[in-house]
This record gives C-alpha cells, structure tokens and sequence, in this order.
C-alpha cells in the first residue's frame, strides 16, 4: 500500500485528537512566549530567564515517574481528559494575575510550577495514547511524525501571534485566549470513541513498577542510547531558547513581536522537518538521519550565536531548529515502536525526564553563564557540543550495527525483529502483541 504524508488522519480518533490539539498548542505557544516576554521585560535578568523554565519544568521531571505509571495502570484517555481541564483552570489563574497585578513575577513562577506538576502526568498519557488513536499501528510513526508537525506549526503561529497581542491589546488578553483554547481540546476528547477500559487488577507496588521500567530499559540498548543521547541534548543545547527574549530584546533591539517573529521562525523550521520526517517512506535509516540532524542542529547555533545581521540570524536559527526538531521527534518514534505495550508508558516518562528534567537544569545553568561569557559565547558553546553529541551518535551507530550484524536500515516495520535480538529473555510472541 502506498504510504503518504497524511495516513494516520484514516483513523477518525486521531483526526479528532490532532484538530482539538492543534487549536490548544496555538494558545500554549502564546503564553510561553507571553511568560518570558513578560518576565525578562520586569526582572532584565537573563537569570531569571532560567527560573522561569526551570519552575515550568523540573516539576514534569520530578513527578514523570508518577505519570508514566498511571498512564500505564489507569484509563489514559481519562488521565489526559483531567490534565487539560486542569491546565485550563491554570491559565484562567495566569490570566486573572496578571489582569490584578501584572508585576507579579512570582506569581507567575509559582503558576509555572503547577503547569509543570500537570504536565508530568499530561505528556506520558497524552503520548502514550496516541498508540490507541491509530486504527491501523502501521501508521504509528506516521502519527507521531504529524504530531510534531502540529506542536511546531502551533510553534510557528503561537509566538508571532502572541507579540502582536501583546503589543495590542496587553499580556492578559493573550493569556486569556490560550484559556479558551483549551476548549478545543476537551471538546475533542469528549467526541472520541474508545474501546472499554480494562483496569489492571493486580495491585500497584510504585518501587517495583519503576525498577521493571529500568530494568527494561537497561535491557534495551536501542532505547537506552536515544534516551542518554536525547539526555545530553536537553541538558547542554536545548536551553538555548531561555535567550531568544534576550537576543530580542538586546541584540536586535526589538520588542515583543522580534521576540515573537524568531521564536516563530524557530517553529518554522521545527515545522519544516516535522513535515520531513512524516514524508520519509518506510525503509529509512531512522538512526542515521538522527545523527544527522543533531549535526545540522549544532551547525545551526553556532550560525546563530554571533550573528547580528537579523535576517540571517532568522535563517540560521531556522536551520537549527529543522535539526532539533527532526532530532527529538525520531528519538520518540523509535521510542513509541521499540516499547512494548506495557511498558509504553513508563518508557515514555523517562523520555519525559530526559526532556523535562535536565532542560531546566540546563537553563539555569545557560543563564548563569552567560551573564559572565555573554549569551553569543553561549550560545556557541552549546552549538559545539551538539556536534560532538553527533559524531559520537556515529560512532555508536557503527558499533551498534556492527554489534548486531543488522544489514539493512532500522526503521519502525523492523522494530519488532530488533527488540527479539536485544531481549532474549521475552518472547517475540510477547513483544508483536505489543504493536
């Protein structure tokens, strides 16, 4: 069968889910843009640039353990269900905040840490379930292609959306709307048809469910590297985003549309190899490419970093972002069709502690530095070490197929024959029911 960009839009469940999420991610870019805008333009401390992404999301990697857990043993469709009506509910705080007393740069890092805390068990049920959203598992990565096509083209239009309004009509406004975005989602859940639920009846021993999810995952050298990888990337060079206010404002001496107009050019080139990577055909060398791109992502900081000329600033973040983008979403779909089903979902959490937990620690540490070394040398710092990230991911790439005399390209239909070479001690039975 002829596989194109848009298969997994066959499955009506996934169709729903990608139109609700769509609409809702536009508002989430818009109050991250509005979050930072508004707190460089009190504090002027690139610092604090750092806290405000370390409340958001060192949360997520805190209680992620939790969250892949219960996106495992309970209704997932439920556990999202009640994690974005709580998000709603934090942006209708957010919003009344800043509408009472717009100087409140705690207030809004107190409303960050509670955003974090939901999204740690948001993103393993949210990712987790798409799985259950594709009638034909096939179009798996298909879908997870398409989802970073839609987090990215939300990325595109949230942030250059968000200046304008800012500009305009004032920071509460664009709170407010990604409040009301949030109904969009919900709506589409509510419209799903799922299969009936059946609730795991053994009991629930947390310690023991954690250890068999590193356990697994020490078992399975194909997920173990993308995770440290993905591990290194979110600690040394994916914070590089805590500066773009500070690019904005104090290297192109712009306002909250500059700020706006390159976080949105950032989502562009996001979008552009989100979309890249939803064309691929099957039989694709997923590991390659992902090597690759972590180069094309370090070449584009360092571009980036010490350039004052503005438009080629935006191509050269453009270019950055294509490689970052294509980066984490093949980390996730190499994720999502290596896990077995039963353990999807922790898997998946510790996929969200790499991302969520070490970015935070990350930002605080960029913003610490380069308060000392200037956000260009920083900047260029970690565009360098994207590179060395790269090149070591060849040299694991080389020893891995070697290793395992795998001849041909891995890609998602050669998931299953790969996880029965790694893991002799479960039956290749037992990892097909998996998929």
């Amino acid at each position: 069968m002829k596989i194109n960009t848009f298969n997994a839009f066959r499955s009506r469940n996934y169709r729903l889910f990608f139109a609700g999420q769509s609409i809702s991610l536009i508002g989430t870019w818009m109050q991250k843009t509005a979050v930072s805008w508004v707190v460089y333009t009190l504090t002027h401390s690139k610092f604090m640039l750092g806290v405000t992404m370390f409340a958001t999301m060192f949360p997520s990697f805190l209680f992620s353990f939790l969250g892949g857990i219960a996106a495992d043993r309970y209704n997932r469709y439920k556990l999202l269900l009640l994690t974005q009506i709580v998000s709603m509910l934090q942006a209708v705080l957010l919003t009344i905040l800043i509408f009472s007393n717009p100087h409140s740069v705690w207030g809004i890092i107190i409303l960050s840490v509670l955003l974090g805390i939901v999204n740690a068990f948001d993103v393993p049920a949210r990712q987790s379930l798409v799985y259950e959203l594709v009638d034909d598992k096939k179009y798996l990565p298909n879908a997870l292609a398409l989802n970073s096509s839609m987090v990215n083209l939300s990325r595109l239009i949230g942030p250059g959306l968000a200046g304008l309004i800012i500009e305009k009509f004032g920071d509460d406004v664009c709170f407010g709307l990604n409040a009301l975005s949030f109904i969009a989602v919900i709506i589409s859940l509510l419209l799903m048809k799922l299969p009936a639920f059946n609730p795991k009846k053994d009991k629930i021993n947390i310690l023991r469910e954690l250890g068999a999810g590193m356990t697994y995952i020490k078992k399975t050298p194909e997920i173990a590297f993308v995770l440290g990888m993905l591990a290194l990337i979110s600690l040394f060079v994916l914070p590089f985003s805590t500066l773009i206010p500070a690019y904005a404002k104090d290297i192109f001496h712009g306002t909250a549309s500059t700020f706006g107009v390159i976080d949105s050019v950032i989502g562009l080139g996001a979008f552009t190899g989100a979309i890249f990577l939803a064309s691929l055909k099957p039989g694709r060398n997923l590991r390659k490419i992902l090597a690759y791109s972590t180069l094309i992502f370090g070449s584009g900081l360092v571009l980036f970093s010490h350039c004052t000329v503005y438009p080629l600033a935006l191509l050269f973040a453009a270019i950055g972002a294509f490689g970052m983008m294509s980066q984490i979403t093949i980390t996730n779909t190499i994720i999502q069709t290596t896990a077995e089903a039963s353990m999807r979902g922790r898997v998946i959490s510790m996929y969200a502690m790499a991302f969520f937990g070490l970015q935070p620690l990350g930002s605080l540490i960029v913003g610490f530095v380069s308060q000392y070394i200037g956000m260009e040398n920083t900047v260029l710092i970690q565009g360098i070490m994207a590179l060395i990230i790269g090149a070591w991911n060849f040299n694991f790439l080389r020893k891995y197929e070697k290793r395992n005399k795998i001849n041909k390209p891995l890609h998602a239909g050669q998931a299953e024959s790969v996880i029965a070479l790694e893991l002799p001690d479960h039956k290749a039975a037992g990892v097909q029911d998996g998929y």
